[in-house]
């Protein structure tokens, strides 16, 4: 191959990173605008309480959504096996339009009573399916059409545009509150971003259809005829369960450092809801920005150090960071413990995706990646915030450190044992 054809085949990887990204950006910001809002958006759809007891509510919906994912690594990934990532990744953006709306247009408790938890439940269930789907099938994209030598770094590109749709979704936060007030931002401010987002999702929709199909699946439908069965997933067991075991403290850690300390700020350290949208949003911003570096110096020594860096760390360090944040009441304090927690788990998020398609053969790859992923994600990540409100809410909070600490220390044991995936990659070998 020749430079020019080099630098032309570069460009095309980028245009198609770039477009399965923006899409995967919109899909999470539907996805975290439910977190981000509950906060005003609890007491519309659940009966006055105690704010506490509200937010548990809206957690339960949100660990129910996530009891959706498992089904839709199954669905969206057997059909990103058999019919192409691209056909998979227009119908998550699909689900996830139609979920945003029914959010946006449900009328209020008060309004039509029991109906508008069941609706809300019914959203939250469609975009479970969506995003259980878009995990899988767009991690499987982006290895599949990264160049061999940069796939860590373009797989990176999931994070980055998983949390720049909860950067985006915070964004549409702060420009809310800076021009509607508390009432109304509970009254009927919080509709305009499900309103955004359903936008965002058929545009989405749209230029999902002009991206290219990946090579190694169109090499694939020519040779393999088990694609996407449960057959084809049970000759590689132990690639399930280290998928389970790569996940299981990284998502634990993930949900807790990013959607659940929103409210952990609010709900314990005191601080005032719009100054602590102000700190999510600039620690999630550098966490943006660690991404691609951590993927890239994947690319050079391997991704099993980054993983345990993470474990090491996030056993010896989240209940520090936890108990320290909890009485802290000022916001660059708090900022700087927000971020120390996210740079920690830079190391899971940042290459998890790139080390799971690389465990796979192409034909059961988005299904592989998938259905394990999304278990484990539905029981422990989907549970998270609402296992800490449970403990808060019993006068055992500090309970909830250890139990993340635990998890991650679980994971810590599985990267210890694993192989070095970048230097013997399935992807190179189909």
């Amino acid at each position: 191959m020749t430079v020019v054809e080099e630098k032309r085949a570069e460009r095309r990887v980028v245009a198609n990173v770039l477009r399965g990204s923006v899409g995967n950006l919109i899909e999470w910001y539907d996805w975290y605008a439910y977190t981000a809002f509950s906060i005003y958006f609890a007491a519309a759809f659940f009966p006055k309480g105690d704010q506490t007891a509200q937010l548990l509510n809206t957690a339960a919906v949100f660990a129910v959504g996530f009891l959706m994912r498992p089904l839709g690594g199954w669905l969206l990934g057997r059909y990103a096996d058999r019919h192409g990532r691209r056909a998979a990744l227009t119908l998550s953006v699909t689900l996830m339009a139609f979920g945003s709306l029914i959010i946006a247009l449900t009328p209020s408790y008060a309004t039509i009573g029991v109906a508008a938890p069941v609706l809300l439940v019914l959203a939250r269930l469609l975009q479970g399916l969506s995003v259980g789907g878009e995990y899988a099938t767009s991690a499987t994209y982006l290895s599949e059409v990264a160049s061999p030598a940069k796939r860590g770094f373009y797989s990176s590109f999931q994070y980055v545009t998983l949390t720049a749709g909860q950067l985006v979704a915070l964004g549409v936060q702060i420009v809310l509150q800076q021009f509607l007030t508390k009432p109304e931002m509970s009254s009927w401010g919080w509709r305009i971003a499900f309103v955004i987002g359903a936008t965002g999702a058929i545009i989405v929709m749209w230029l999902r259809r002009g991206m290219d199909e990946s090579a190694n699946f169109e090499k694939q439908q020519k040779e393999s005829s088990e694609k996407g069965t449960f057959k084809a997933l049970l000759k590689h067991p132990k690639e399930c369960l280290l998928v389970v075991g790569l996940t299981l403290g990284g998502t634990v850690a993930f949900y807790t450092y990013t959607t659940y300390l929103q409210k952990f700020m609010v709900n314990t350290s005191k601080i005032d809801a719009a100054t602590v949208s102000w700190i999510n949003f600039a620690a999630l911003l550098v966490f943006v920005v660690l991404q691609p570096i951590a993927g890239a110096l994947s690319d050079r020594i391997g991704r099993r150090p980054l993983l345990l860096g993470f474990g090491v760390l996030g056993t010896l360090a989240t209940v520090p960071l936890l108990t320290a944040l909890a009485k802290t009441s000022e916001a660059f304090p708090a900022f700087l413990l927000m971020l120390g927690g996210l740079v920690i788990v830079t190391g899971y998020t940042s290459i998890n995706a790139i080390v799971k398609a690389e465990l796979f053969p192409t034909n059961i790859r988005a299904l592989g990646v998938g259905l394990p992923y999304a278990l484990t994600v539905a029981i422990f990540g989907g549970t998270a915030e609402y296992v800490a409100l449970w403990f808060k809410q019993a006068g055992h909070e500090s309970v909830f450190f250890y139990y993340v600490a635990g998890c991650v220390l679980i994971s810590l044991l599985v990267y210890g044992f694993m192989r070095e995936t970048s230097k013997d990659s399935v992807l190179d070998h189909n």
